[in-house]
C-alpha cells in the first residue's frame, strides 16, 4: 500500500487484499478462482445507530469476497475486474459475533463474470446473501480516467 493510503495495483504487494478490508477488518480465510471465504468479529466499526451490522458492512463483504474470486479467475488472462453491480438483501439483524462470506461463481465470462454469495453467522444462520456481476478490465484499459496495469500472471 501506498504512504497515502491510495491502492494500485502494485501498492498490495503482490495480494488482493488492501487497505480497505484492513479498515473494516476483513480476514481473507481461503481463495480461489472456485470459492472465496473471508470473515470478520463485529465491532463498533461495523454497527450502525440500533446497534446492527450496518447493511453496508454486509455490501462491502459481500463485494469483496465475490471481487476477490473474479480477480483469481481473472489474473491469468493479464486482467483486473470491477464490481458493476450489487444486489445485497439482509435476512437477519445481527449484533456481535463472528461473520463468515462464502462466495462461488455463477458465470465467468472473458468480458464479465457473476458471482453469489451468502454471509453467516456463528450459529450458521443466513444473515446476508447477494450477486455480484463484475467487468474484466484488460491492461490498458481506462477506469476512472487512469490506464488499467495487469495484475501478474499466475502461469
Amino acid at each position: 500500500m501506498s504512504e497515502g493510503g491510495s491502492q494500485g495495483h502494485g501498492s498490495t504487494a503482490g495480494t488482493l487484499a488492501g487497505w480497505f478490508d484492513d479498515v473494516m477488518r476483513f480476514e481473507h480465510v481461503a481463495g480461489s478462482r472456485d470459492q472465496v471465504v473471508i470473515e470478520y468479529t463485529i465491532t463498533e466499526r461495523h454497527l450502525q445507530p440500533y446497534g446492527i451490522v450496518h447493511g453496508g458492512v454486509h455490501c462491502a463483504a459481500i463485494e469483496t469476497a465475490c471481487s476477490t474470486g473474479a480477480a483469481l479467475d481473472a489474473m491469468p488472462r493479464g486482467q483486473s475486474v470491477v464490481g458493476i453491480e450489487n444486489h445485497t438483501s439482509f435476512i437477519r439483524a445481527v449484533r456481535g459475533g463472528r461473520v463468515r462470506v462464502t462466495a462461488t461463481p455463477l458465470t465467468r465470462g472473458r468480458r464479465s463474470q457473476v458471482w453469489e454469495a451468502s454471509a453467516r453467522d456463528e450459529q450458521g444462520r443466513l444473515v446476508a446473501s447477494g450477486r455480484v456481476r463484475l467487468l474484466c478490465l484488460d491492461p490498458g484499459s481506462l477506469l476512472a480516467g487512469e490506464k488499467v496495469e495487469s495484475w501478474p500472471s499466475e502461469k
